[in-house]
C-alpha cells in the first residue's frame, strides 16, 4: 500500500511519460515546422495563391478537430496502442504525400491526411493507464513541456531544413519522425495491463453536455480557438513581411524566431509564477490577450523595418507562450470534478478548429487586402477575445484528485455531502462504475489526512 504513495515516479512511469512525450514532440514538430516556411517557399508550388497557402497551413486542423474525440473513444474499445500506431502511420503517409507533391493541392491533401492521424487523446489515455494518480499531473506536464519545446524547435529547424533540402525535404523529415515515433512506442513505452476507465484522461459521454454548457469553460475554449487562429493567420503574413518589408531573405528567418522564442519563453515565466502564487490568473490572462492585441496593431502600423518586426515578434511570442501555457491549467481548474478529460477533449478540438480557421482566414485576407489586412483581422479576433476574457470569473485555485473507493463507500449516499462540508473541498462526484471519487480541492486549505480517514470511515457508516 505504501508503495502507491511513494513520492518518486517509478522507472516504468518515467519511461512511459518520456516516451509518450517524445512521440508528441515529433508529431508536433511535423505539424509546426511548415509554419515559418510555407508562406514563402510555398509560392513556388504550381497553382499556389495566398488563400490556398493559408489553407495548406491550417488544413491539418480540420481533420484533427473532427477525429480527435472519435479516435479517443475508439482507443477505449480496441486499445490505445493500435490507435497510436495507425495514427502515426496515417501521419507519415500524409507527410510523404506532401513531400511528393508539386502543386499546392498536393500539399493541402498531405496536410489534411497528416491531421487525420489524430492520436493525442489516445496518447493521453495511455499515459493515464501507465501512471499512478499522484504522478499523473507530473507526467501530463512533461507532455505539455514537450509540446512547447517542439514548437520552439520547429520554428527554428523548419527554416534551416527547408533551406538545406527544400519543402519536400522538410516533409520527408516529418514522415521519418512519425515512423521514429512508432519505434519509440514499441521499444520504450511499457504495456498497460488493462485500460483504465478514467474520467480525467478521456471524454466521458455523460460529461459532454455539461461541458458544452459551462460558460467559463466555453470562454476558455473560445480563447484557445482564437489563439491558434491568430497564430496561423499571423504566420501567413509574418514571413512575407520579413521578406517584403524588412528585406530579410527567407533563408535567414530562423534567427528571428530563435531570438523571439528564447526571450518569449523566459519573459513569460515570472507572469505564470505571479498568477499562480498570488492567485491572479485572470489578470495575467487578460493582460496577455491585451498584449497580443497591441502586437497585431503594432505589426499593422509599424511593421516596416527589421528592427520593428523582430521587436513585435518577441512580444508576440511572450504573450503567445504565456497564453499557451496558462489556458490548459485554467481548464483543469474550472472543469467540474470528474469532467477534466471531457473538458480537455473539447478544448483541444477548439484548438485545432482555430488553427484551421486561422490559416484559411489569414490566406484569404492576404489575397484580398495584403499584409496589413491580415494584421487588422488578427487584431479584431483579439478584441473579441479580450471582451470575452474580461467577463470571466477568477478561477478556483484547485487541483483534481481521484481516490479509489471500496464497494461499501460507493454505496454510502452521504459521502459526497460530508466531503463537501470539509474545508478546502470545492466539488466531489462518485463514479460508481469506476469505484472512485473525483474531488476538486484547494491544497492550501485541505487537510489530506482527514480527507483520507473520512473515506476510510465510509464503509463503517454504511454498515452502521
Amino acid at each position: 500500500m505504501h508503495d502507491s504513495h511513494s513520492e518518486r515516479m517509478s522507472g516504468s512511469e518515467t519511461r512511459a511519460a518520456s516516451g509518450l512525450a517524445l512521440v508528441f514532440a515529433f508529431r508536433m514538430l511535423g505539424m509546426f515546422m511548415v509554419l515559418p516556411v510555407l508562406a514563402t517557399y510555398g509560392q513556388d508550388l504550381a497553382g499556389a495563391t495566398p488563400a490556398l497557402i493559408g489553407l495548406a497551413i491550417g488544413a491539418y486542423g480540420l481533420t484533427q478537430a473532427v477525429l480527435q474525440i472519435p479516435f479517443g473513444i475508439i482507443s477505449d474499445r480496441i486499445g490505445r496502442l493500435p490507435v497510436i500506431y495507425i495514427g502515426l502511420l496515417i501521419f507519415a503517409a500524409g507527410a510523404a504525400l506532401a513531400a511528393n507533391a508539386d502543386s499546392i493541392w498536393g500539399v493541402i491533401a498531405g496536410r489534411v491526411l497528416q491531421g487525420a492521424g489524430a492520436i493525442s487523446a489516445a496518447v493521453m489515455a495511455l499515459l493515464s493507464d501507465l501512471t499512478r494518480e499522484q504522478h499523473r499531473t507530473k507526467a501530463m506536464a512533461m507532455i505539455g513541456m514537450s509540446i512547447g519545446v517542439s514548437f520552439a524547435v520547429a520554428m527554428v529547424v523548419g527554416p534551416l531544413l527547408t533551406r538545406a533540402f527544400g519543402l519536400s525535404g522538410l516533409f520527408w523529415a516529418t514522415a521519418i519522425m512519425a515512423l521514429l515515433g512508432i519505434v519509440i512506442v514499441a521499444a520504450m513505452v511499457p504495456r498497460a495491463s488493462h485500460p483504465l476507465q478514467h474520467r480525467e484522461s478521456g471524454v466521458a459521454r455523460q460529461a459532454l453536455l455539461p461541458t458544452l454548457k459551462h460558460p467559463d469553460l466555453l470562454r476558455l475554449d473560445f480563447g484557445i480557438l482564437a489563439l491558434h487562429a491568430i497564430l496561423m493567420a499571423s504566420f501567413v503574413a509574418l514571413p512575407l513581411a520579413l521578406v517584403e518589408k524588412a528585406g530579410l531573405p527567407k533563408e535567414e528567418h530562423w534567427w528571428v524566431y530563435l531570438t523571439a522564442l528564447l526571450v518569449g519563453f523566459f519573459g513569460m515565466v515570472p507572469f505564470i509564477i505571479y498568477g499562480e502564487k498570488k492567485r491572479q490568473m485572470k489578470k495575467v490572462l487578460v493582460g496577455a490577450v491585451a498584449v497580443l492585441f497591441l502586437c497585431e496593431l503594432f505589426f499593422w502600423q509599424f511593421g516596416n523595418s527589421l528592427r520593428a518586426l523582430v521587436f513585435g515578434t518577441i512580444l508576440f511570442f511572450t504573450a503567445f507562450n504565456l497564453l499557451e501555457a496558462s489556458l490548459p491549467s485554467l481548464i483543469s481548474k474550472v472543469a467540474p470534478a470528474g469532467g477534466k478529460g471531457t473538458a480537455m477533449g473539447v478544448y483541444s478540438t477548439s484548438q485545432f478548429l482555430g488553427a484551421a480557421l486561422g490559416g484559411i482566414l489569414g490566406g484569404w485576407l492576404y489575397q484580398h487586402g495584403g499584409l496589413s489586412t491580415v494584421f487588422v483581422g488578427c487584431a479584431v479576433v483579439c478584441a473579441i477575445w479580450l471582451a470575452i476574457a474580461v467577463t470571466m470569473r477568477e478561477p478556483p485555485y484547485v487541483t483534481s484528485l481521484r481516490l479509489p473507493l471500496s464497494a461499501a463507500a460507493v454505496a454510502d449516499t452521504g459521502l459526497v455531502t460530508r466531503m463537501l462540508a470539509m474545508p478546502g473541498v470545492a466539488d466531489a462526484v462518485v463514479v460508481a462504475e469506476e469505484a472512485a471519487i473525483y474531488i476538486k480541492v484547494d491544497s492550501e486549505k485541505l487537510d489530506r489526512t482527514s480527507l483520507e480517514s473520512l473515506i476510510e470511515s465510509a464503509p463503517e457508516r454504511a454498515e452502521a
